[in-house]
């Protein structure tokens, strides 16, 4: 449908997915089906309005790191990118094995930080590890910082995503967190400032969050396979198989629009059915205006 307000269609829609924790033989804490809470997630997103042109998984891919893990991923995933036309941006967490990583998702031998460079119709998305072996929580090297320099050097058309499992932000929200967060943040700051970034995108918590890094909108994906409970009761943490989500990004050409998207489906309670969409397109703009904003509208006077 065309644009109905203000606003041309986004240059770039991106989806932005995390924390699967893909397990090869087992269920996640002998309860969570995560491959199956993953297939739900992709299910829902075939039936977004608008297509993404790229799907970011911001790590934690395998919970255990296992090659296996990596292949069901593959096997579950690409099929859906490929009905899509999506391009795949995976991305290192503290639960994956880079090793394994690399050899079930790109096909290379290697244990060398995981970052790559994603040209999507013009928009940049760096793929960054943040991973630590053998640690939960995230750093960068020297020669990692010293790569995104050279990459940000030259600004993309339509600007830079950064997508990165540790997210540079506070965590007031889960503070034993803040113990595995993104050490020495300052540095990526620098690069960050002034540069052509126009997003950080994150995972590792659990659950939704947005903040500001170096002046950038940064946004925190939840998991597909469990969430952090954030009003425990007499719990000092609590992981629950319940809210997930996954995050939409809308890129326009002065502004990135973030939303965030049920992974499981809800019991609708009002609505219209397809059958609306015809005759309303026959309408004329001022029309559908009419029938859409005025309170008396018939539109409002009738059950679903």
């Amino acid at each position: 449908m065309e644009p109905l307000g203000q606003y041309p269609d986004p240059t770039h829609v991106v989806a932005h997915l995390s924390d699967p924790h893909l397990l090869a033989d087992r269920l996640q804490y002998g309860v969570i089906d995560t491959a199956a809470h993953l297939e739900r997630a992709l299910r829902r997103l075939l039936r977004v309005p608008t297509a993404p042109q790229a799907l970011v998984f911001t790590g934690d891919l395998a919970d255990r790191g296992e090659p296996e893990a990596y292949a069901r991923l593959r096997e579950i995933v690409e099929p859906v990118a490929a009905e899509l036309g999506a391009e795949v941006v995976w991305v290192m967490g503290n639960h994956d094995d880079r090793r394994a990583y690399a050899r079930g998702l790109f096909d290379v031998d290697s244990d060398a930080p995981q970052d790559r460079v994603h040209d999507v119709a013009g928009l940049r998305i760096v793929a960054l590890d943040t991973s630590v072996p053998g640690w939960h929580h995230g750093e960068l090297s020297d020669d990692q910082l010293a790569w995104l320099a050279d990459v940000l050097a030259e600004p993309a058309p339509h600007g830079t995503l950064l997508a990165l499992h540790h997210p540079p932000i506070p965590v007031p929200m889960l503070r034993l967190a803040e113990l595995i967060e993104l050490h020495d943040q300052r540095r990526l700051a620098e690069l960050v400032a002034g540069s052509d970034v126009r997003g950080i995108l994150g995972g590792h918590f659990h659950f939704t969050s947005y903040s500001t890094f170096a002046g950038v909108p940064v946004s925190v994906a939840s998991a597909t396979c469990y969430t952090s409970e954030l009003a425990p009761d007499r719990r000092l943490l609590s992981g629950v198989d319940a809210h997930q989500t996954f995050t939409l990004l809308h890129v326009y050409d002065d502004q990135v629009v973030h939303s965030v998207v049920p992974a499981f489906d809800g019991v609708e309670v009002s609505g219209y059915g397809l059958e609306m969409l015809d005759p309303f397109r026959a309408l004329s703009a001022a029309e559908r205006f009419d029938v859409v904003s005025r309170k008396d509208s018939p539109l409002y006077g009738r059950e679903a």
